[in-house]
């Protein structure tokens, strides 16, 4: 298990009681409870950064669809069809 190591930070009183009281309600500390948070967080984040490098490096590469192409294709959404094939 990798090594913890103390950190302080400011919360409104607020937060400092909803953490209080989950804590109690799940039987868990509150740092537990934290670190859980922040894991998700700072998944959720480099999921989110990876994504826009992944969209970027396409749109580097010619891979992307032109916006003219892309919105004449949704708004073909309203007839029939519902606008064809994607744009590519």
């Amino acid at each position: 298990m990798a090594r913890s190591v103390p950190l302080s930070l400011r919360i409104s009183e607020d937060k400092a009681r909803r953490i209080e009281a989950l804590a109690k309600a799940t039987g868990r500390p509150k740092s537990w409870l934290l670190e859980q948070a922040l894991d998700a967080y700072l998944e959720s984040q480099a999921w989110q950064v990876a994504r826009i490098e992944r969209g970027l490096a396409e749109v580097r590469r010619g891979e992307a669809v032109p916006h003219q192409a892309a919105a004449e294709w949704l708004a073909g959404w309203g007839g029939g069809d519902r606008g064809g094939k994607a744009p590519r």
